[in-house]
């Protein structure tokens, strides 16, 4: 299902290239422009922290992620085959797709990182609990 974008912007070498905004009663709104190789950006919600793109023919895709996201734990994050994530110093990352059909790509941030680490700290301190200790325990009472 096509979602709603706002802030089209369609460049050809780094300058500004015209387009024409379709917007058919009852149908998806689409741009046209002449055929060429072209960056289109634009501003569209995100769901769950999950973004996906399927292509009729292979292109280059690249994802900037803002700092206060990260997609290096596999645990939180995925990748579609092809990625190549590549984080810079000011905690940015870069994922980048060379001639793919589609891809998909989960991110996360601090927080949901913070609540796999609890979450995680809090099964092993059950499996302490509940199995090592008794284990220790039954040892000692057979000796």
């Amino acid at each position: 299902m096509p979602i709603s974008v706002v802030g089209v912007h369609l460049t050809k070498n780094g300058t500004t290239a015209a387009f024409n905004l379709s917007a058919p009663w009852g149908q998806p709104s689409s741009i046209i422009f002449e055929k060429g190789n072209y960056t289109v950006s634009f501003i569209a919600p995100l769901k769950d922290n999950h973004l996906q793109g399927v292509f009729e023919k292979p292109y280059h895709v690249n994802v900037s992620i803002p700092q206060e996201f990260d997609v290096r734990n596999p645990l939180l994050a995925g990748l579609s085959v092809g990625a190549n994530a590549t984080r810079f110093g000011d905690n940015t990352t870069l994922v980048q797709w060379n001639e793919t059909y589609s891809f998909d790509m989960r991110f996360y941030d601090a927080a949901r990182e913070e609540i796999l680490y609890f979450f995680l700290q809090f099964m092993g301190i059950l499996l302490i609990v509940l199995v090592i200790i008794p284990y220790i325990l039954s040892m000692k009472k057979s000796e």
